[in-house]
């Protein structure tokens, strides 16, 4: 038997299908984010509909590494069970994500055809920012990239914002306007920020888990605070 089939018949360790698994439900998570972008943009029942699929993967995922961390960790030495344990926090949180994302897409259904420009402006940009925190807190976990990591964390207060500009317009509604699926718009905004929430947990799980130290810390070395690096992130947004 030649080498190369023989290395084909290894068993692959169960830490390492772990970690790969993992790195699996992030970009499984990031395509969610970018089929409720294009969804809530076009409109698009079919794209909307695919989130509940994605959600039930991610279920299968989170179980599957529940169960695989629990027998595995306790075969490995303490750097290789460090990492085990923040697989099972990032399944969590993708978890979470795919939960979130899917109310996201029942609101917009509920909401079809009465959701104003503005707000479908708003609501795409919103995903389409989960969409590249998603990408970068894989990439920041895969690669044990610190500076993407970082770069979660400037995108969170982005989607802050526009969520207080959405809420503003239907909550506040200073101008007096009257407004179109208002509850949707609402349930439909807070689901997204929610999932930025946890995507930017997953941020902060990369930066203590690669660099041993708490996020605070991590931005000291950077040695810009987070209101700052949010300014920066805007300009270099506006540069393109």
């Amino acid at each position: 038997m030649s080498t190369v089939r023989a290395e084909s018949l290894t068993p692959e360790p169960a830490h390492h299908r772990i970690v790969r698994r993992t790195i699996e439900a992030c970009r499984l998570a990031k395509d969610a984010a970018a089929a409720a972008a294009e969804g809530i943009a076009t409109g698009s029942a079919p794209l909307l509909n695919s989130l509940r699929q994605r959600e039930r993967e991610l279920d299968q995922l989170d179980m599957e590494i529940d169960s695989a961390v629990t027998t595995a960790i306790t075969e490995v030495e303490n750097a290789q069970a460090r990492e085990l344990l923040a697989c099972m926090k990032f399944m969590i949180g993708l978890e979470r994500i795919g939960d979130l994302l899917l109310s996201f897409a029942n609101s917009a259904q509920a909401a079809a055809g009465r959701v104003d420009s503005q707000d479908t402006r708003d609501l795409t940009h919103m995903a389409t920012i989960l969409e590249k925190m998603l990408t970068d807190v894989g990439d920041a976990f895969s690669a044990r990239d610190v500076g993407k990591a970082v770069d979660v964390l400037r995108a969170d207060s982005e989607m802050d914002r526009l969520r207080n500009l959405i809420f503003l317009r239907h909550i506040e509604n200073p101008e007096n306007i009257a407004r179109q699926a208002s509850l949707q718009v609402i349930f439909m905004t807070q689901s997204l920020e929610r999932a930025g929430d946890h995507a930017k947990n997953l941020a902060e799980e990369v930066c203590h888990f690669v660099s041993g130290h708490t996020v605070r810390h991590v931005l000291m070395a950077y040695d810009k605070p987070v209101e700052q690096m949010f300014i920066d992130y805007l300009r270099k947004r506006e540069q393109h």
